[in-house]
């Protein structure tokens, strides 16, 4: 099995990982409610999606 020859500094790690970051997940607003939500996803707040009401949301205690 191959091993290393030299050791990778800190830096070099660093700069070839660089691009491994995880990204912030997209989300928007909901047009009904204007809450905070996934895209293509049900609204949690007011349970419509798609212009329709399909579930029940928070809002309907």
């Amino acid at each position: 099995m191959a091993l290393p020859k030299h050791r990778i500094s800190k830096t070099r790690k660093l700069k070839r990982r660089s691009h491994l970051a995880l990204a912030q997940p997209t989300r928007n607003l909901c047009p009904e409610c204007g809450q905070v939500k996934m895209p293509h996803r049900v609204c949690l707040h007011c349970g419509h999606y798609g212009g329709r009401k399909v579930m029940a949301g928070k809002d309907d205690a």
